[in-house]
């Protein structure tokens, strides 16, 4: 059987490799790393986490990504697997240690018998007897790739930055300021009430952090990059705190849901959390930190803030630029290129955000490559289903083109607002009783995630059988 190539070994190419030879057929990953390295990964390891270490809520009930965790679950998804194995104390959310996450997915598909790696770059486009591709370079792909995809397209691919936070050594945050406690004591199901490291600042305090942010030094642009647009869910913290001086106690320094022991009864002003970033518990990034300062700045400023006087940086922040492709125009409803249906996309190039979004996308675009290299016509996933609702924006997202002005397809994390809504939104609780506000709000979400996961495993049922060796 004539093999499939993926071109990219991120979460989107790894996973996407997975289903595809769990269906029985033959794949070779395309990985350029280390021969050829980017501009922020660090190693060769396929599935390298260079953002956060975290996929986010694990709530399968009430959260559209917790849903899409669960959804992928049930399809035998090895990305899932790895995190599972590999998951570190975040309260309600799914973190992983990075390095024993990436060796789990590298050691899986290398173990696969039919799935063959190759380290080496494809600059251009693929081969043309290559009549099965999935690219997933992901964020930053080659400029030889990007250019003749282009030039295939006609289209230029939009770009936004995105940005790192820094990480740094546990044993330097001073406890005796610092404490461990998760927002409202929320505990996940492999951690405890106190995942989280916080760090209190009073309201002068977190004014002279605002003033320091707004007056450091930053990264310049290049003449190319000044008018690159941020994906929202990403802002460097400089950037939120010139949108007004409350964003970032209102956003990753809120106070709420927080108690200081060192200090009873005096509620903090704002608050920096950090979250464990790897399984041993040595290191712990600043949730939300995300920056383009320069790294001398980011030491003198992160170190004013209560409990990091002496903290030690593991890792700086940084920033990176993000291209993706105008999908809805571009692509069909299997993720096939318009104007050459043997390369398909999948990941952060396709304009899905973040990490699990990314390994859906791979996840569905190596079901498909699979289906149809056996002679099958690919079954769509419902759309109200998370990944059939994430399908669904990168592949019919609104396009509107006003005296040739921006694009509106824009880069975006699974969410409810994707979702076809209810035929009969609960208005009632279990006791009868009418429901309003918050818990009306609830009440819709679970129903969402039920219908989800209802007919995502009548789908499973209707499209060909994959098993996991």
């Amino acid at each position: 059987m004539q093999r499939i190539h993926i071109i990219g070994g991120g979460l989107a190419g790894s996973e996407a490799a997975w289903q595809i030879a769990s269906c029985g057929v033959p794949v070779t990953v395309h990985e350029m790393r280390p021969v050829t390295m980017t501009a922020v990964h660090q190693t060769a390891g396929l599935a390298e986490l260079v953002c956060s270490n975290s996929f986010r809520s694990d709530d399968c009930a009430t959260s559209a990504v917790g849903l899409l965790h669960e959804e992928m679950r049930r399809l035998g998804s090895l990305i899932m697997r790895a995190a599972e194995a590999h998951r570190v104390p975040a309260g309600g959310a799914l973190a992983v240690d990075r390095e024993g996450f990436s060796a789990a997915v590298t050691e899986a598909l290398a173990g696969h018998p039919l799935i063959e790696l190759c380290r080496q770059e494809i600059a251009g486009l693929p081969p043309q007897e290559w009549d099965n591709v999935i690219i997933a370079t992901g964020p930053l792909t080659s400029p030889a790739l990007a250019e003749a995809i282009i030039a295939t397209t006609g289209e230029s691919a939009l770009a936004f930055f995105d940005a790192i936070a820094p990480i740094v050594f546990g044993d330097t945050i001073d406890m005796s300021v610092a404490w461990r406690q998760s927002r409202y004591d929320k505990a996940g199901p492999d951690g405890s009430d106190a995942d989280y490291i916080n760090c209190p600042l009073d309201r002068s305090q977190y004014e002279t952090f605002i003033d320091a942010l707004l007056a450091a030094d930053k990264v310049a642009f290049r003449d190319w990059e000044d008018k690159t647009p941020y994906f929202d869910g990403c802002l460097p913290i400089e950037v939120m705190a010139a949108r007004g001086r409350q964003t970032l106690r209102h956003g990753p320094m809120k106070p709420f849901g927080l108690t200081n022991p060192h200090r009873p009864g005096a509620k903090p002003y704002a608050v920096v959390q950090l979250r464990q970033d790897n399984r041993l518990g040595t290191l712990f990034n600043l949730v939300g930190f995300q920056t383009k300062l320069r790294h001398g700045e980011q030491m003198r400023i992160f170190r004013t803030v209560p409990g990091l006087a002496t903290a030690d940086f593991a890792r700086l922040g940084g920033l990176h630029r993000n291209t993706f492709l105008n999908s809805p125009k571009l692509l069909d409803a299997r993720l096939r290129l318009t104007a050459d249906p043997r390369l398909r996309f999948a990941g952060q190039i396709t304009g899905c955000e973040g990490y699990v979004e990314s390994a859906a996308t791979g996840l569905m675009a190596g079901r498909f490559a699979a289906a149809e290299r056996l002679g099958m016509v690919p079954v769509m996933p419902p759309p109200t289903t998370a990944h059939g609702a994430l399908l669904g924006h990168v592949t019919g997202g609104h396009i509107e083109t006003i005296d040739a002005g921006p694009r509106s397809f824009q880069p975006m994390n699974v969410n409810f607002g994707l979702f076809p809504p209810l035929t009969e939104t609960p208005s009632r609780g279990p006791d009868g009783e009418r429901l309003k506000g918050p818990a009306k709000t609830l009440a819709r979400k679970r129903a969402l995630t039920a219908r989800a996961l209802a007919e995502l495993d009548h789908w499973i049922a209707r499209a060909p059988a994959a098993s996991t060796p």
